[in-house]
């Protein structure tokens, strides 16, 4: 028998919901794999909920426009995408080598 209390469903949910941004995330592309990927694992958790939801509205834009956002080419076309663009940006300047190991 399953346990089917609010709780356990929200916590199944959250589960699903963050493997779909993963795999959102890998986009083929390898910068954009490098810059998406270990900013997910290693900043998603702590973001505020209106930027997770600026990512999730991020991860449904062009490998292209991704690619030129961030690799800081041509600015968003929708500025609101800004803040969770140069969160990224910044988290691929600053972090650690060692998020880049599982890729």
């Amino acid at each position: 028998m399953t346990d089917t209390t609010p709780a356990s469903t929200e916590s199944t949910a959250a589960i699903t919901e963050r493997n779909r941004m993963y795999w959102q995330s890998r986009r083929g592309m390898w910068e954009l794999d490098l810059m998406l990927v270990p900013f997910l694992d290693g900043c998603l958790n702590q973001l505020s909920e209106a930027l997770q939801s600026d990512y999730k509205r991020l991860l449904k834009e062009e490998d292209q426009d991704l690619f030129l956002w961030l690799m800081r080419r041509e600015p968003a076309t929708d500025p609101s995408l800004q803040p969770i663009i140069q969160a990224i940006i910044d988290h691929a300047e600053n972090g650690s080598l060692d998020q880049y190991k599982g890729l």
